[in-house]
């Protein structure tokens, strides 16, 4: 009975280690969205892992390719950083973003003539092609 009772804990415990593994994995490319005042705003951000790091890119519309500084994931949490070019300005964005398995919602902040500036963003992890 107790080896019985001990195997059947041993699946539980790694069922839930791997769905837990599942649910903070931030590898893939996400479709995101974003608004600031009352206009929606979308951009792509592609995770990848660089050895035992985590590397990516962010791109808008308008501007492709910017590379992400500091990518960590502790728990289910994604942090990073990146600057946005915008017409001629550029702005530094500090990232938060909560992973539940395919899907994400956090917060980007960024600092505008002197005031600090906080708006949520959303996305959703691509379906790889089969």
């Amino acid at each position: 009975m107790k080896a019985i009772l001990s195997t059947a804990l041993v699946f539980v415990a790694c069922g839930l280690t791997s769905a837990q593994g599942d649910r903070v994995d931030p590898i893939g490319t996400w479709k995101c969205e974003y608004k600031i005042g009352d206009q929606r705003q979308t951009l792509e951000l592609t995770i990848k892992k660089d050895g035992d790091k985590l590397v990516g890119t962010m791109s808008w519309p308008d501007q492709k390719g910017a590379k992400l500084k500091d990518v960590k994931l502790k728990d289910d949490t994604l942090t990073f950083s990146n600057v946005r070019k915008f017409m001629d300005s550029e702005f530094p964005l500090d990232y938060t973003l909560e992973i539940d398995v395919d899907k994400f919602k956090g917060k980007a902040a960024t600092e505008f003539a002197g005031n600090k500036q906080e708006y949520d963003i959303e996305g959703k992890r691509e379906k790889k092609d089969k």
